[in-house]
C-alpha cells in the first residue's frame, strides 16, 4: 500500500456563483477573514501530510501562482518597518522547493477532466483531490481523517461525505452506502446530482477524495455526463467495479465558499472563533443584526 503524498487542487473554475467578485479575482483567492480560501485548503493538506500540491489552473488564474511566491518589495517594506509578525506569516505560506506544481486545463470540461490533466505529475500512486472552494473547519484536518481511514482499511479509495437534508440531495454527488460501521461505510454506487426523490442516500460527496491512479485510464475516455461535463463521479463509479471504495462522514463544519451565502457564513463563523478577533467580530455582527 503506497502512502498518499500528493493532492490535486482544481482551480480553473470561473466562480460564476460569486460574480461579480470573481470577475478579476480568482474565486480561490477571495478572502475569508484575513486570508484567501486557498490558504485554508493548503493548510489542511499540509496538516494531513501532503508533500506535493498539483494546481490545475486556467486562463486568468496566474494570481494563484503569484500568491505562493515571494513578494520581494512587500517583504522588504514589512521588514524595514519592523512588522516581523505579519512577515513571518507570509513566509510561512511559501512552498518548499518542489512542493507545488501548476498545470493548465485548456477548456472548462468538468472536474473529471481537470483531475485527468494532473495525471503525468501524479504518476502511479494514490492521490487526494481537494476542491478549493470548500473549507472544512475541523479539529483534525478533514483530509487527515480520510487518510487515517485509508491506512486503517489498507488502501483503496476513500470519499469524504456529509449528511445533507433529503430535499437538497439533487445538488450533490451522492453515494450509495453498503455496510455501515459508525462514520464509515463500504460503497455500492454513487450518482451525480440525482433527480429529486431518487437519491440512494443523504450522504453527499463533499470535496475531499483519495483515489487510486487507475482512475486516469477511465477519465481518458473523456465521456461526458451530468451537465454535459466530464464528471469525476462517473469514472469513480466504474472504478468501483474493480476496487474497494469507502465513504467516511468526516467530523467538522463544511463551508461552501463558492456560494455567496456560504462565503459570508464562513467569514462570520471563522472570525468568531479567532482569539484575536472573536469579541470584536461578535460585537459587529450583533450591531448589524440590530440595525
Amino acid at each position: 500500500m503506497k502512502p498518499v503524498r500528493k493532492a490535486v487542487l482544481p482551480v480553473a473554475g470561473l466562480g460564476t456563483r460569486v460574480l461579480p467578485g470573481t470577475k478579476t479575482t480568482p474565486k480561490e483567492l477571495l478572502n475569508v477573514v484575513d486570508r484567501p480560501i486557498l490558504s485554508y485548503i493548503v493548510e489542511e493538506g499540509r496538516k494531513a501530510g501532503i508533500e506535493h500540491f498539483v494546481f490545475v489552473t486556467g486562463r486568468s488564474k496566474g494570481a494563484i501562482e503569484d500568491y505562493f511566491d515571494h513578494q520581494i518589495e512587500l517583504e522588504a517594506q514589512l521588514e524595514a518597518k519592523g512588522k516581523i509578525e505579519i512577515l513571518e506569516q507570509l513566509r510561512a505560506e511559501l512552498p518548499k522547493p518542489g512542493e507545488m506544481s501548476f498545470v493548465r486545463q485548456m477548456a472548462p470540461l468538468g472536474l473529471g477532466h481537470a483531475v485527468w490533466c494532473a495525471r503525468d505529475i501524479i504518476g502511479d500512486e494514490p492521490f487526494a483531490v481537494m476542491l478549493p472552494d470548500v473549507i472544512v473547519d475541523a479539529e483534525r484536518a478533514c483530509l487527515g481523517q480520510l487518510i487515517d481511514l485509508y491506512n486503517k482499511v489498507g488502501g483503496g479509495n476513500v470519499i469524504g461525505v456529509e449528511e445533507v437534508p433529503e430535499s437538497e440531495t439533487h445538488k450533490y454527488g451522492v453515494v450509495a452506502p453498503g455496510k455501515v460501521d459508525g462514520r464509515m461505510a463500504t460503497m455500492t454506487g454513487m450518482v451525480e446530482k440525482p433527480a429529486k426523490g431518487t437519491a440512494p442516500s443523504n450522504w453527499a460527496i463533499a470535496g475531499r477524495y483519495i483515489l487510486q491512479p487507475e482512475i486516469f485510464a477511465l477519465l481518458a475516455a473523456q465521456e461526458k455526463g451530468a451537465g454535459n461535463e466530464i464528471q469525476l463521479t462517473d469514472s469513480m463509479a466504474k472504478l468501483m467495479q474493480d476496487q474497494a471504495f469507502h465513504a467516511y462522514v468526516y467530523e467538522g463544519v463544511t463551508h461552501d465558499c463558492g456560494d455567496k451565502i456560504g462565503l459570508l457564513r464562513a467569514n462570520v463563523a471563522l472570525a468568531l472563533k479567532r482569539a484575536d478577533l472573536g469579541a470584536a467580530a461578535r460585537a459587529a455582527v450583533e450591531a448589524a443584526l440590530k440595525a
